[in-house]
């Protein structure tokens, strides 16, 4: 059974992170959620109070360490030794994280280190520039997709379940708005990769796509 790389790509709200956790679980790899570090980033941004932040941030990345620490509730992030694994999951620091990631600068500093991680393969990654970027080599490439409302749905809910008080129509707005940044940004849009496996999961059971997923998978590290 060979080692692969598993690369996740896809639109907001689409469960990336979701299935990318589970099956980096059964296949026991490495799991590595690339949207977190760009989080991480915004949220060094918003600490350190910066008001132009397309500026400023550049010269501060050597700054910024980021990492990913194995706890009881899971996998968190790790800013400069510190956990925010809760403070980065806010809808404000998600489309911050949206904005500082169109910066060529921060996509490089971060993309090189998500090359780093998996020299050794035996790794499952998410992103939106996994595929065609960071790993265009990698064995399987997945590309998750899901109607705009619902996702929108899937977000209200997971917002609400934090506690949070967020209004649907704005929720809706905001996909559809990263939705577009992530697709017409100068660096690394979100596209679609030529090799990549689309999986449309807008009427799928989680377990019906862990099934799909999980037989790719399976076919890709028996090739030889």
């Amino acid at each position: 059974m060979k080692k692969i790389i598993v690369a996740i790509d896809g639109y907001s709200s689409c469960g990336k992170s979701t299935i990318a956790k589970a099956l980096a679980q059964y296949a026991g790899y490495t799991y590595v959620d690339t949207g977190a570090m760009y989080r991480a980033v915004a949220l060094y941004a918003q600490q350190a109070h910066l008001q132009h932040i397309e500026e400023e941030i550049v010269p501060l990345l050597p700054q910024i360490h980021i990492g990913f620490a194995q706890t009881d509730g899971g996998q968190h992030v790790t800013l400069n030794g510190k956990d925010v694994e809760s403070e980065i999951r806010t809808l404000e620091l998600g489309n911050m994280a949206s904005r500082i990631s169109t910066l060529k600068a921060v996509r490089a500093y971060l993309v090189a280190q998500q090359q780093a991680m998996g020299k050794e393969k035996r790794i499952v990654m998410d992103g939106r520039d996994i595929g065609t970027v960071v790993f265009p080599e990698a064995e399987l490439k997945l590309f998750l997709t899901a109607s705009p409302e619902v996702r929108a749905k899937r977000r209200f809910l997971e917002l609400q379940a934090k506690g949070e008080k967020p209004d649907m129509d704005e929720v809706l707005r905001d996909v559809n708005d990263r939705d577009y940044r992530d697709t017409h940004r100068a660096e690394s849009p979100l596209r679609q990769a030529a090799d990549a496996v689309v999986v449309d999961n807008s009427r799928m059971t989680r377990e019906e796509q862990m099934r799909h997923i999980i037989a790719l998978f399976d076919h890709a590290v028996a090739e030889t």
